[in-house]
């Protein structure tokens, strides 16, 4: 299943050109720094330890790490997949554009809203999850509970912060990505380190066999199908790669590469964290309804006392605020692309000419998700429900090229990263888990369903694909196009390699 990895007869921007892009952004991200932006912003630091109480919830130990092996196989294929279509088309449009190119303009289209909306709910969830952790370590250390105006203040002045650090440019952001990647295993190590040395009792290796369930379903098969959205959350955002394409050196080997690496370095240590958690769990029930409103936090605090558990949140609120920015780097990469193409404004395809940064894509990735978190201040369920759309938008995203490749059979011409002749199987099957993870995405996940305990992810894509569709009736069968056709090729080859 080893991928052949042939040469290309062209340069970067040769290919882009070729594509009827003009190259407009900086080509400053190396390898390892496109496989850095996908790492951070899967960020097992984020979706394990936020979700890790809705797994003691739905199934428990057993199911949270079975599943987590199943789910991050699937993700992994899904992977492969794309990463063969990422190597036809490196740019930063990433799904819309290689949707647009194997299928046409409506594919594209709503292909292209179904990834943006999934960034921006992702935008949100992440860094409002940070800000709730924060008020949880400032609950810590000086005893001030959060409030929803709190929480609502810190995430305002996260997403500030995120704005200026992605608009100083691309170099900022690749520096800050690579040390996200060494937080994020440090901070692995650490943690599991941390609550494995210590003097406090530890599970046995049967506890990890244990079945829990607090969700009112009486079926344990669906509650294992259900809790199987630990994983299915945290393995998002691997496009990310696909968004800095036009910002990478030998775009077409290293952007797929990066998504493959991301998917199993996060597969692996993701499974070390949270079997590290389940070993350190003292009163199972007192964990799940934690005063502290964060499970782990209260692993922390029951392993390692105030200090020790006021340290480690540190190291995870850290891995949080790093993957949040990265999110919006590949946000604003999006945006600008999509804006390119006529599907936005065009005032957000501005490229700033000092930093060849999208800096109004960038303040968009940031006043969008500030402007969704709103209904927090007095609903969560409100709230819940337009960050629903994170994982329902971009999981559907990743899985319309990889079947519109599939579907055009041998006339799809791969690019030099390519799995040959294991390519339509492995297609095959990242499709079809594709469309099954959708569903249980939007399956009720308590019992009784009541406004607090509705899945808005359903609703959610529901609503996202009503847009897209209104949207396209108004607007975009007449203005849409995937390239902007005063950027001709010839000029593209004029521009030179923006190093």
């Amino acid at each position: 299943m080893s991928p052949r990895r042939g040469g290309s007869a062209l340069s970067d921007d040769d290919v882009l050109a070729s594509l009827g892009i003009k190259p407009e952004l900086a080509r400053r991200t190396s390898a390892f720094q496109n496989f850095a932006i996908s790492f951070s912003v899967i960020c097992i630091l984020a979706g394990g330890m936020s979700l890790f109480g809705f797994g003691m919830g739905h199934g428990g130990p057993v199911v949270m790490l079975g599943t987590w092996i199943v789910i991050g196989a699937f993700t992994l294929l899904v992977g492969l997949a794309l990463a063969d279509v990422v190597s036809a088309y490196p740019t930063s449009g990433g799904p819309y554009f290689m949707a647009d190119k194997l299928g046409g303009p409506r594919w594209g289209w709503f292909t292209g809203w179904l990834n943006l909306l999934g960034l921006l709910g992702a935008i949100a969830g992440i860094d409002y999850g940070a800000a709730a952790f924060t008020g949880a370590f400032i609950q810590m250390q000086w005893g001030t509970a959060p409030t929803p105006t709190s929480t609502m203040i810190i995430f305002a002045v996260i997403l500030l912060t995120h704005g200026l650090l992605n608009s100083a440019g691309i170099r900022l952001l690749n520096v800050l990505n690579s040390v996200s990647v060494w937080w994020q295993i440090g901070g692995v190590a650490l943690i599991v380190g941390a609550l494995t040395i210590a003097p406090a009792q530890h599970r046995s290796y049967d506890f990890l066999l244990s079945f829990h369930n607090t969700t009112g379903i009486t079926s344990p098969l669906y509650v294992a199908l259900i809790g199987s959205l630990l994983a299915g959350y945290t393995f998002c955002g691997y496009d990310a790669s696909a968004h800095v394409a036009e910002e990478t050196t030998d775009a077409q080997k290293a952007a797929p590469r990066g998504i493959v690496r991301a998917i199993t370095v996060s597969w692996v240590a993701g499974f070390i964290l949270i079997a590290g958690l389940l070993f350190a769990v003292q009163d199972y029930d007192t964990t799940l309804t934690s005063a502290t409103g964060v499970p782990p936090a209260q692993i922390f605090l029951d392993v390692l006392g105030p200090s020790g558990a006021k340290l480690l949140l540190l190291v995870v609120i850290v891995a949080m605020l790093l993957c949040g920015n990265a999110e919006v780097g590949a946000g604003s990469r999006m945006v600008y692309a999509f804006s390119r193409s006529h599907a936005l404004p065009q005032s957000l395809r501005h490229v700033n000419p000092r930093t060849q940064t999208p800096t109004k894509g960038v303040w968009f990735c940031v006043a969008v998700p500030l402007l969704l978190a709103v209904p927090a201040l007095w609903s969560p369920a409100a709230y819940g429900a337009i960050t629903a759309i994170n994982a329902v938008g971009m999981i559907p995203a990743y899985g319309i090229p990889v079947y519109l490749a599939l579907r055009q059979g041998s006339t799809y011409q791969p690019g030099p990263w390519t799995l040959g002749r294991w390519r339509k199987p492995i297609a095959i099957t990242a499709v079809l888990y594709v469309v099954v993870i959708t569903i249980v995405f939007c399956l009720p996940q308590n019992a009784p369903i009541t406004g607090a305990t509705f899945n808005y992810a359903g609703l959610s894509l529901l609503v996202a694909i009503g847009f897209a569709s209104a949207s396209w009736i108004v607007q975009g069968r007449k203005g849409y196009q995937l390239t902007d056709t005063n950027a001709h090729p010839d000029n593209a080859l004029l521009s030179g390699n923006h190093r």
